[in-house]
This record gives structure tokens, C-alpha cells and sequence, in this order.
């Protein structure tokens, strides 16, 4: 990791390039010291935002693409490569692209975030170190969630060697943290901090930050259900406690976008090398869902034969790990589905970054009320339905289907996305009430998955932690140890490490993965 370079740009006050240079200080170089002598309050905003924009990928398409496009959005059942030479549909974890991965978030995201972190604390800034503090974990938390033990815990520590830390250390200190922060964030109900505009999610409200810092507990208490059942009910219930959550949609996290910071999304978008997934077709043609004008746009080739009765549909759907032949000889671009309009309009801002949604916050609940846990009242089936409820109002739809009839009482199911080959589930919309744990978590997951779209980061997570929703097999896989009948449960670990961190990414393999360096390796989390 330590000839993984850094541009000094990324903490200056400036942040208008993304790019870096072989010529910049290594990474491992404390951060602290990667800025301009005289930095002071009034231009600390400035770094902030820089650590705010980096993780979210916002301006930096490049990162973007590879690190989510060609992984995340393809294993958390999103969207399927039209691209020919792109494998990593077919479960080929490219090296390439995650080296780049893996460099772009410590060579940009993980120096800005200590340094915002670290200045804060060091300057008195205890509200400021708080919401610094929550961005860490959020941060950190989608990087070991691909890769398992990562660099976290002494990263700028100066030295040519920068240890791993175990997936299951990172989480517990993200529950400390947390603790932490909202006990701040409690101190300061009612306050704004100084960053105002240069915080990019909040705008400086203390009360916002602390349902999200309270928010994120119940996201990673969930995550570790089945590693350690304990933990999570007891993190669980003590963020029902405090009550504070992200259940509104004028709480919802996001990032604006902006001409210089657009979503990647509008981009890649123009390069024509996705569209939609078949699952995608197959959950919501079959629950008349009308979030679909939201998600995608009208195929250019749509196929009305197989559309729900009584019902336009042309939302079309592909399947993953076509063949390159395949890919070669059909024109998917026409047949399938783009992402909708906002997401295309080249040039365009684009959509604002959802950093954390509210539906989210009640499928959470909903998960551990199926578990007995004490969610702060309300059933599974409440939470379930109003998840479903501040989804829908989130696109300011008014809770009806396609066919107009009340969203949350139908009894549709997944439809067959080509009209021939069967539907991978028959999970219903209405809860089932009747029906057994695992059936209705089914129906969380499933929901939850349409809600998140298009965050696959947590998509692809909720999959390999739960195994919802039922997708579609993979028509084809090119690695033989990865069937198609699932996703790869990690990525491996980056050549550059191999290079320059040996010491540390072998003692990670040998002592904190549980397995070999490959993509059926599961995380600590990932134990159900």
C-alpha cells in the first residue's frame, strides 16, 4: 500500500481536479501533513467537502465504475453487462479494475477523512469531530464490506507497513465510534456547526446528523446478525431506544450534485455498457411497481407480449453472465433498459447522492422485530408496510400499483421477465402473516433491495448476508468455484498490496480472512 500515492491536491482548498500523480507523496504519510502549513477553521469546510465528495464518487466517474459499475451494481442484482469483453458479470474479479479501486479510496477518500477527523479533535471541534467521526464508519464500512480485513485502524501511521484489521475489530470499533459521536451529537440537540453549506449532507444540523449517526448503528447491528447474535440484538435495541432515526424523507442523507461534482452515473451512463437486469424486469413488471419510471427508461425495442394485463410495461430486463457471443451478436443496448432520464441527460448534474434513505430505517426495524427484538413498538408487519409506504412517497407516488389498486395489500408476485423462462421467486407484496420467519424475511429483503435502488453497495451486502432476494442463475460463470446460482461473497486483495504491503495483506490472509484469497471466501458477517 505505501507506493499507493496521494495527491496533496485532495487536502488543499481547492478540490476542483480528482486526478493524482506518480510524483506525490506516498499514501502512508500521516495526512496531517499533507496540507498547507497555515490551514485554519475557515478553511477546513473546504476539506470537508473533498471528504464528502470522494467517497461518494461524485466527479470521479473513473472510481466509480471501478468499484461499484462493474461489481456491485452487477452483484447486487441491479443491472447486467452488455459490454463483451466485461467479465466480471460472468464472476471474474478483475485485477485491474480493483487495484484501481482500492487506490482511488486511500489515495483520495481515506487521507481527507482522518485529516477532517484528526483537525477536528486536535482544534476542540467537538461537534465537528462527531459528524466526522460518522462519515468515517459510513466510509469505511462499504470497503470492508468488499474486501473483509482492510488497512482501518493504522492507516496514516507513518511507517512502510500499514497493518490489516479483521473485519469483526473494524465493526466493533464502528459501534464504539458511533457511541461516541451520538453521544455528542446528543450534547449539542438543537445546534448547527460552524461548516454550514461546506457540510454536504446536513448543512451542519446537529439533530439530522444524529439520526443518521443512529441510523447507521441499526444498519451494522443488522449486518452482523448471524455472526454474532448478541451484538446485534444489543446494538439493535439501543439505537431503538434513542428513538432518532432517518424515518422521514426530509431526513434523508443525501449529497447535491453540481456541474463539477456530477453523479457518476450520468457519465458512465454515455459509454452504453449496462442495462437492466432481468431481476429487476421480474420483481417489479410482476408488482405493477410504479418506481420503475424512476429507475429505468422505456427499452428502445420493448416487448408487450409478456407486460401485465391490462398494463403497459416496457421496462425491459436482461440476464446476467450472457456469453460473449452472445453480447456480440444481440443489440441488449436496444432490447434491454437504460437507467431513467436523469441518470442519462449526459453532461447533467444528475440525481442527488443518496447517502441513506428512510425506507431503509423501518426495514431495519421490521428485520429485528421478526427477531423478537424491541424496536421501539410496532410490529414486523408495521415496520414492513411503512418502509414500503415512505419508499413510495420518497418518488411522490400515492401508494397504488400500476393497476391502481393499494400497493401493500397485493398479492402479486415476480412475473417471468421474457414471458417464458419461470419467475426466480413467488415471494408476494401483502405480508404474510401466516407465513414462516424466513418467508417473511424474504419480503423485507426484497422490498428493501427495490427501495435501496441504485446503492448495490448495500444491495449486493443484504444479499450475501440474507440470500435476498431470489435472483435469477447466471447464464454462465467463468470461474468454476463461483456457481451460478449465487454471487461472489468478496473481492480479492489488490496486486499493489501484494507489492508494496506483502507483509501485512499475507498476515491478513493467514490470520483474519477465515479463508483463502478468493470470491467464495466469506466475510465475518456473512454467516448465516
Amino acid at each position: 500500500m505505501n507506493r499507493t500515492i496521494v495527491c496533496i491536491a485532495a487536502l488543499s482548498i481547492f478540490f476542483l481536479a480528482n486526478s493524482c500523480t506518480d510524483d506525490f507523496t506516498e499514501l502512508n504519510t500521516d495526512p496531517k501533513n499533507l496540507t498547507v502549513d497555515n490551514l485554519t477553521q475557515s478553511e477546513y469546510g473546504a476539506v470537508v467537502k473533498a471528504a464528502q465528495y470522494s467517497p461518494a464518487f461524485l466527479g470521479s466517474p473513473g472510481p466509480f465504475q471501478l468499484t461499484q459499475s462493474l461489481f456491485s451494481d452487477i452483484y447486487g442484482g441491479y443491472f447486467a453487462t452488455t459490454a463483451p469483453n466485461f467479465n466480471s458479470d460472468k464472476f471474474i474479479l478483475v485485477g485491474g479494475w480493483l487495484n484501481g479501486a482500492f487506490n482511488s479510496f486511500y489515495a483520495n477518500a481515506a487521507p481527507q477523512i482522518k485529516y477532517v477527523e484528526d483537525f477536528a479533535a486536535d482544534n476542540g471541534f467537538d461537534l465537528e469531530n462527531a459528524m466526522m467521526k460518522v462519515w468515517r464508519v459510513w466510509s469505511y464500512h462499504r470497503m470492508t464490506d468488499y474486501w473483509g480485513p482492510i488497512p482501518y485502524s493504522e492507516f496514516g501511521n507513518g511507517e512502510l507497513s500499514v497493518p490489516y484489521d479483521s473485519q469483526e475489530d473494524i465493526y466493533r470499533d464502528f459501534f464504539t465510534t458511533l457511541d461516541e459521536a451520538i453521544s455528542v451529537l446528543q450534547s449539542n440537540a438543537g445546534a448547527n456547526s460552524f461548516l454550514g453549506g461546506n457540510d454536504l449532507v446536513y448543512g451542519g444540523n446537529a439533530d439530522q446528523w444524529l439520526k443518521f449517526a443512529n441510523t447507521m448503528r441499526l444498519r451494522l447491528a443488522i449486518r452482523v446478525k448471524y455472526a454474532d447474535p448478541t451484538l446485534s440484538q444489543t446494538e439493535a435495541e439501543k439505537a431503538a431506544a434513542l428513538g432518532q432515526f432517518i424515518d422521514d424523507n426530509a431526513d434523508i442523507a443525501t449529497i447535491e450534485t453540481n456541474p463539477d461534482f456530477r453523479n457518476p452515473y450520468n457519465t458512465i451512463t454515455q459509454w452504453g455498457e449496462f442495462r437492466i437486469s432481468a431481476d429487476m424486469e421480474s420483481v417489479l413488471k410482476g408488482y405493477e411497481d410504479p418506481r420503475m419510471q424512476f429507475y429505468a427508461a422505456p427499452a428502445d425495442e420493448a416487448d408487450p407480449s409478456d407486460d401485465p394485463t391490462g398494463v403497459e410495461f416496457p421496462f425491459e430486463g436482461m440476464r446476467n453472465g450472457q456469453s460473449q457471443v452472445a453480447k456480440q451478436g444481440t443489440n441488449f443496448n436496444a432490447i434491454a433498459s437504460d437507467m431513467a432520464p436523469n441518470y442519462t441527460e449526459a453532461g447533467a448534474p444528475g440525481p442527488s447522492y443518496v447517502v441513506m434513505n428512510a425506507a431503509e430505517s423501518y426495514f431495519l426495524r421490521a428485520e429485528g422485530a421478526l427477531e423478537g427484538w424491541n424496536m421501539g413498538g410496532g410490529t414486523a408487519q408495521d415496520f414492513y408496510e411503512q418502509g414500503i409506504v415512505v419508499s413510495h412517497v420518497e418518488y411522490g407516488l400515492d401508494g397504488n400499483d400500476l393497476s391502481g389498486n393499494p400497493y401493500v395489500q397485493s398479492t402479486n408476485t415476480p412475473a417471468s421477465y421474457n414471458g417464458s423462462d419461470p419467475a426466480p421467486s413467488e415471494v408476494p407484496i401483502a405480508f404474510n402473516t401466516g407465513g414462516s420467519t424466513e418467508e417473511q424475511l424474504e419480503q423485507i429483503i426484497t422490498q428493501k433491495w427495490i427501495s435501496l435502488y441504485p446503492n448495490s453497495q448495500e444491495a449486493w451486502a443484504e444479499k450475501r448476508r440474507t440470500g435476498y432476494p431470489t435472483f435469477y442463475d447466471r447464464l454462465n460463470t467463468d470461474d468454476p468455484t463461483i456457481p451460478v446460482n449465487t454471487v461472489p461473497r468478496r473481492v480479492t486483495f489488490v496486486d499493489g498490496e501484494f507489492t508494496t504491503n506483502a507483509a501485512a495483506v499475507n498476515a491478513a490472509i493467514d490470520s483474519q480472512l477465515g479463508g483463502p484469497d478468493n470470491g467464495t471466501t466469506r466475510l465475518w458477517w456473512d454467516a448465516k
